[in-house]
């Protein structure tokens, strides 16, 4: 049975370019502010915060008042789920890593779109995108340099991350193609709200040692006093929330996964150019070939042949 799916290729890109951009600019503040409030602190606040922005989405989207219904549903929450497990993931490293450094590990998602775009949904791949898996993983490998002084195994996190962000957003194109954008968002963000809870009931309940939460308070410390600067950051956070999840749903249920996934690299460029302007920090002969081969690998994927031409929009 062959199944027809969207292919507006443009709308995908300009989506995901935006959402990529959104991101850099959340991860820079999250970095900022990574040992002024914990995490799970952040999560749960900034979750709070996004709900009366969501109460007008609704409205202005025309998806009407069963929002909150449909984002209860299954696949918005298992959609939810896996991208919140990714956020986990990369901002538990972002404090002891630079940005290029996860974003580049993060960037290891394409690859596992790519395979999983092949054997869980049937979507044709072909030579070159087996060729880019191959270039993308020899880019990670030297990004991270497994096995020598130079690997942080911080850097592991983001990778598993990056297996839980594919399959979000393979979920979100073979599932969730009829559900409004609004209420995927809303589904996410009822997600971190509940792993920021979840989180910080387990460390009220089991604290972990004074010197290890001292040492990682970004992930095991206790809630911080809010003050007027806090609020407005969270604030900003909360706003970079809805606009972060409405442009990636809306990306992935425009064009294909393995397209979509290529022009999320942009990414890179712009986490590169916060390192440098912010943290002072520029990306090692290392670090920019991994990239670079990264980068590779993904307009291998958008240079693969498909038995269909594509509608652009």
């Amino acid at each position: 049975m062959i199944i027809t799916r969207p292919q507006h290729i443009l709308r995908g890109i300009t989506l995901i370019i935006a959402a990529a951009f959104t991101i850099s600019v959340q991860d820079v503040v999250f970095k900022l502010f990574s040992n002024t409030l914990s995490l799970w602190q952040i999560f749960a606040v900034r979750a709070v915060l996004a709900f009366p922005l969501f109460a007008a989405l609704p409205w202005w989207r025309g998806t009407g008042p069963g929002t909150l219904g449909n984002a209860l549903h299954k696949w918005p929450m298992v959609r939810g789920l896996c991208l919140t497990l990714t956020f986990m993931a990369f901002y538990a490293a972002i404090p002891f890593l630079s940005l290029s450094t996860v974003g580049a590990a993060n960037y290891t998602a394409p690859i596992f779109v790519t395979l999983l775009s092949a054997f869980a949904i049937r979507e044709t791949v072909g030579p070159r995108g087996w060729v880019a898996v191959c270039v993308g993983f020899a880019g990670v490998l030297i990004l991270l340099q497994p096995g020598t002084d130079a690997f942080s195994p911080w850097a592991v996190l983001p990778v598993i991350g990056a297996f839980f962000y594919a399959l979000g957003h393979i979920v979100t194109r073979v599932k969730c193609q009829d559900i409004p954008l609004a209420t995927m968002a809303l589904s996410l963000n009822l997600m971190m709200l509940a792993a920021g809870l979840g989180a910080s009931a387990v460390l009220l309940i089991w604290p972990p040692d004074a010197d290890l939460a001292r040492a990682f308070p970004n992930v095991l410390g206790p809630w911080q006093p809010i003050g007027q600067t806090e609020w407005l950051v969270l604030t900003v956070l909360a706003a970079l929330t809805v606009a972060i999840g409405m442009l990636l749903a809306g990306a992935y249920q425009a064009a294909p996964p393995a397209t979509v996934a290529t022009f999320e690299y942009s990414y890179l460029l712009f986490v590169a150019f916060w390192d440098l302007t912010f943290f002072a920090a520029m990306p090692g002969g290392t670090t920019l070939l991994g990239m670079a081969l990264i980068i590779g690998a993904g307009l291998l994927v958008l240079r693969r042949r498909t038995p269909t031409a594509p509608t652009i929009d």
